[in-house]
């Protein structure tokens, strides 16, 4: 209803007040009724046709009946009027009641901004409070000019059961829902509600892929049709999750009732219904509730039922409600409504007789704002003009006739098994939403979680196309089989998919369907829901990212040159160097050198006639002795058993170097190092030589739009056995594959092929799907886990090795590796050991030969008292040895040195 309609409605058609006294019963304490005095009078404007405004009624009328009934010599007066479910009524009966009952305070579900347009228009003076039960939002502020008007709000924050919604959803992994609302009968922006639900979904990564408004049951002719009409629409969607976030009671039953009929309550559909329904669950039917409300989910604000006070207030709630209205006997539960009605009204009564009368005094607004004590409903204290305390929501599942409880939410502790101590209140609570989970019944009798989306019809399995035209069939091959007379659909891409769809928490049935054309027109097909994706090596680049959407890649790409390969002749004349490394190189030097000395000197101290001559002649007789050796080309004889030992062990050495040389260099010699016959792309690009790639592979336009290769220098090649073909002929000088691809090529064609150039790094290989489908995230969990687990690797490890050629040119481009000293350490420390002793031999023996050079050395440093102990320790060591004993003059102590 437009605001013109409204304002007439205020001005024109006063509602006859219905005022009644609500004095139920006396004052007998200390009062007669003559002495009682009246403090003031309270407006209440509900809708008495439906429930919710039924229990507001009554609570309101039980409230003021106690308050009369306890304080002294004070009592509140009373006055009702019905709203009958429309703003405009309701805002006139408040004038109504303030300017002709003299109402002190209103108490009803006028929002926020209704109340605001009451005080802006002067119907109600500005110092009357309004206390609103409507739902209502912390971020919603009032008008500018207006933010000390007096309106309190004694219902929770709506952004509160938002967020409880949300972490619903994002527990259970929900990517998409559709919100439903009820328009209320004022004037405010109900579609307020799907905004902070988006903003508390966007926290989880979720979002409201649709939302519906529907007008109020009351003011549709035909309501049962009209709600059936748009339920169909809802039912085409893909999304599965449906959350009611504002309904009154009726309508919910009508939603239910024609979602039943729809098959919207079966098998994987899931329904979240606020605590507008949910709260008013103990007034329905249970035969209705068996029929069609099974499985949903639902939020209810816990209070505590074990009270004395609440037990009290229940019963006479139910004898009250019984007498007023006889045909909801069995059904005459009070609900959160009913206690916050009580509430806000003995709330309001306390703070009338705490400013005494006072009527135009902002003392009142105060004195409610002030409240401080523990109500039916909870803690009753403010701030900012709203409830101080948070609600704790309980979670619970519809079954059989009733519900039972599955968790409590609190925005402070989440999700919680366990009770929840909030402001000295306990509540209580089965299972938790955790992995201890107990079962949830959901809709279609279905013990499993749904997944919340369906692509295409119902029942039926997916649409998947193959690339059937592809150049590597080694990723999808797609072949006919004539004794089945079907189509055999196989490869590496084709076994990645059926691996990350069996990781998935769910069935997915699908067919593959073999696609004839263009990887781009695949990806068109998919877009434009002929398929509904699309499986095989199809690269992820931009121009397909715009109109689908893909998987977690299972294999990284990217672009890469291929070329032919040439012999390096040129360093083949030094590469016999090579074989062992330059450590090796010296060591056997130094050890042949070594080895022909030793024999020498011990041959030679041991009288050994053919091993003398002079100095001068001895140096080279020895180096030349070091070579002789090798090849027993020696003249001298040799005689001594130990230079006879040190030679054998060192010839044994010398073999088996030999012959690890000989394997090292014919190993180098026969697998000649190779290198590619074009180096970079510029080469191509200056010569104008025509390169290759796949045909249908989007690896055309990238050598034309970035590489900038001209069009016509660019091949399409059809299969991966046309490459060598087209090498030979010099139809291409390069192919660029993706490198994937490049790694069977090379795999299937190892000799004479290789890499070359710069990688260039693109997108990957992926699976298409159609924009916001929620199945590539969950195939994008499947792949990342496959990859994690090595499976891919695995799989990939195979295809290549299922290929006809075993070695790979990286493998031919190292060569063989250097040999080093670490080989032969054991053979070169026990031949180094005999030279030492053999050494050792050699010197002891000519030192005991010329021992008279001893005497003279002696003599020349025996006047030296800092040698004198060297020399006396060199005597007892050479008479130990069976040397002649060397003289030393005894020095006496007054000696001159």
């Amino acid at each position: 209803m437009n605001l013109p309609v409204i304002l007439s409605l205020l001005g024109m058609f006063p509602l006859m007040a219905k005022s009644e006294a609500s004095a139920h019963g006396r004052n007998v304490q200390y009062c007669s009724i003559n002495h009682h005095h009246e403090i003031g009078s309270i407006g209440v404007v509900v809708d008495q046709s439906s429930r919710v405004g039924k229990e507001q009624k009554i609570g309101v009328e039980m409230a003021v009946h106690d308050f009369n009934r306890e304080s002294h010599c004070s009592k509140v007066d009373l006055h009702i009027q019905d709203s009958q479910g429309n703003s405009a009524r309701a805002a006139s009966a408040v004038t109504e009641i303030v300017n002709k009952k003299q109402a002190r305070v209103i108490i009803g579900s006028l929002t926020l901004q209704e109340a605001a347009l009451l005080w802006v228009l002067d119907k109600v003076p500005k110092h009357i409070p309004i206390i609103s039960t409507a739902q209502m939002s912390a971020s919603l502020p009032l008008l500018p000019s207006d933010r000390s008007l007096p309106f309190i709000g004694m219902s929770t924050d709506i952004n509160i059961q938002m967020q409880c919604i949300a972490a619903i959803v994002g527990h259970f992994r929900w990517r998409k829902v559709i919100a439903i609302y009820e328009h209320s009968n004022s004037f405010s922006a109900d579609t307020g509600l799907v905004a902070h639900l988006s903003d508390s979904l966007r926290a989880i990564e979720s979002v409201v892929e649709h939302h519906m408004a529907f007008h109020p049951v009351g003011s549709e002719p035909n309501p049962k049709e009209f709600i059936e009409e748009q339920l169909r629409k809802l039912k085409g969607k893909s999304v599965k999750v449906f959350t009611v976030l504002q309904s009154s009671l009726e309508f919910a039953m009508v939603l239910f009732e024609k979602a039943k009929e729809l098959g919207m309550l079966d098998r994987g559909y899931v329904w979240i219904v606020s605590e507008d329904v949910a709260s008013l669950l103990d007034s329905v039917k249970p035969s209705f509730i068996l029929e069609y409300m099974q499985g949903i989910i639902a939020l209810k604000t816990t209070y505590s039922e074990t009270s004395h006070s609440f037990q009290a207030f229940e019963r006479r709630f139910r004898r009250k409600y019984r007498s007023e209205y006889p045909e909801e006997e069995k059904f005459s539960s009070p609900s959160i409504y009913a206690l916050r009605a009580y509430d806000s009204t003995l709330a309001v009564a306390r703070a009338l007789q705490n400013v005494k009368g006072k009527v135009n005094s902002s003392g009142l607004v105060d004195s409610i704002l002030s409240c401080n004590f523990d109500g039916l409903a909870g803690k009753i204290s403010f701030k900012n003009g709203a409830l101080l305390q948070n609600p704790v929501y309980q979670v619970v599942n519809v079954i059989g006739k009733s519900y039972r409880p599955v968790a409590l939410w609190s925005p402070e502790f989440g999700f919680s098994k366990a009770p929840i101590e909030h402001d000295g209140m306990v509540t209580n609570s089965g299972n938790g939403l955790r992995e201890d989970l107990g079962q949830i019944y959901w809709p279609g009798a279905e013990l499993k979680v749904p997944k919340g989306w369906t692509l295409g019809e119902s029942g039926k399995p997916l649409r998947i196309g193959v690339p059937a035209n592809g150049a590597f069939h080694y990723f999808v091959n797609v072949t006919f089989e004539q004794s089945r007379n079907e189509t055999a659909i196989t490869g590496f891409s084709i076994q990645v998919f059926e691996a990350a769809v069996s990781r998935l928490p769910y069935h997915l049935p699908h067919v593959l369907v073999p696609h004839y054309g263009s990887y781009d027109q695949l990806v068109s097909e998919v877009r434009n829901k002929n398929l509904d994706a699309a499986v095989g090596d199809i690269g992820i680049v931009v121009d397909r990212y715009r109109i689908a959407d893909f998987t977690q890649p299972y294999l990284e790409t990217g672009v890469v040159m291929v070329v032919t390969v040439k012999p390096d002749v040129t360093k083949t004349r030094l590469m016999v160097l090579k074989a062992f490394a330059l450590k090796m190189w010296i060591l056997l030097a130094a050890l042949s050198v070594f080895t022909g000395a030793v024999i020498w000197l011990n041959e030679h101290a041991n009288n050994n006639p053919e091993f003398r001559g002079p100095f001068p002649q001895n140096i080279g007789a020895m180096l030349w002795f070091s070579v002789t050796i090798l090849s027993f080309a020696q003249r001298q004889s040799i005689r001594s058993n130990l230079s006879r030992l040190v030679l054998a062990t060192w010839l044994f050495v010398t073999v088996v170097v030999t012959t690890c040389f000989t394997a090292a260099v014919t190993s180098w010699m026969t697998v000649p190092k190779i290198e590619p016959s074009i180096v970079d792309i510029d080469y191509l690009l200056g010569t104008d030589a025509p390169v290759g790639c796949n045909n249908n592979s989007y690896i055309g336009r990238f050598l034309t739009n970035v590489l900038h290769f001209k069009p016509e220098n660019v091949r399409r090649i059809g299969s991966i056995s046309d490459y060598p073909e087209a090498f030979q002929r010099g139809t291409i000088k390069a192919a660029f594959l993706a490198a994937p691809h490049a790694k069977v090529f090379l795999a299937k064609y190892c000799k004479g092929y290789t890499e070359a150039g710069p990688k260039f790094k693109l997108g990957g290989f992926g699976f298409v799907f159609q924009k916001g489908s929620p199945l590539a995230d969950d195939l994008s969990g499947a792949i990342l886990n496959i990859t994690l687990t090595g499976t891919t690797d695995q799989m990939e490890k195979r295809m290549l090795s299922s290929l006809n050629c075993s070695s790979s040119a990286e493998e031919d481009n190292q060569g063989p590796s250097k040999i080093g000293t670490e080989p032969f350490f054991f053979l070169f420390l026990v031949s180094g050991s005999l030279l030492v002793v053999a050494f050792v031999n050699a010197v002891a023996r000519l030192l005991e030969r010329h021992c008279s050079i001893f005497d003279s050395i002696q003599a020349s440093l025996i006047n030296r008292r800092a040698v004198r102990w060297a020399l006396l320790l060199l005597t007892r060591c050479f008479t130990k040895f069976g040397t002649r004993n060397l003289r030393v003059p005894i020095m006496h102590r007054d000696s001159r040195i």
